[in-house]
């Protein structure tokens, strides 16, 4: 049986304001204390995972390790088919120690020339580690397509060159609402809702 989240501290492990922002949204239905790895100075771990989850995993516990409490950490990227996956778990690098995404998306576009395929997935693991060592991972998916130019200044990362199968607007374009509502990351934490969550009160 999963483990349920019994404590109400929970530490974000990640120092990406954007996914702090989300998961934070995602969080607010419970009365769950937040804090992030930035705001208790934690360090960011290498990501030395093969995997997203693998990635999410180390994250995750090394915070709860570090601060005595469960953490929730996310690892999540970008996956072009015409790029064989790329850039996958190295979605982050992509964008350089600047984390300059607008750059990241130019070095998709320029990468995938004139492919005729567009299909991509954005793919998010999620980790709920606790100080003990016990850890429960979630992963979700959502699958689309690479448009360019890029559209919108909603989201984050990636979000303004990925457009939702069936839908007509990026993720950069949509409400937040809208987003948590069919977003990898939302396909990933209904799973861990269901599996360690309680009822929202």
């Amino acid at each position: 049986m999963p483990r349920r989240l019994a404590d109400g501290r929970l530490v974000v492990a990640s120092h990406n304001a954007g996914k702090i922002r989300e998961i934070s949204e995602l969080l607010a239905p419970w009365p769950i204390e937040i804090a992030s790895a930035g705001d208790l100075g934690l360090p960011e771990p290498e990501e030395t995972g093969d995997s997203f989850a693998a990635n999410a995993h180390l994250k995750a516990a090394a915070a709860a390790d570090v601060s005595g409490r469960p953490a929730l950490a996310d690892d999540s990227g970008l996956a072009v088919e015409a790029l064989g996956g790329a850039p996958g778990i190295r979605s982050a690098r992509w964008a350089g120690p600047e984390r300059d995404f607008a750059a990241a998306m130019a070095r998709v576009h320029e990468a995938m020339g004139s492919a005729p395929n567009r299909q991509a997935q954005f793919v998010c693991a999620l980790a709920l580690a606790w100080p003990d060592g016990h850890a429960e991972i979630f992963e979700g998916s959502v699958s689309g397509s690479i448009v360019w130019p890029p559209r919108g200044t909603r989201g984050f990362g990636y979000d303004p060159i990925f457009v939702a199968a069936g839908d007509a607007a990026t993720f950069g374009e949509i409400a937040p609402a809208d987003k948590h509502s069919r977003s990898h990351r939302a396909d990933a934490f209904r799973q861990l809702v269901a599996a360690c969550l309680p009822p929202v009160p």
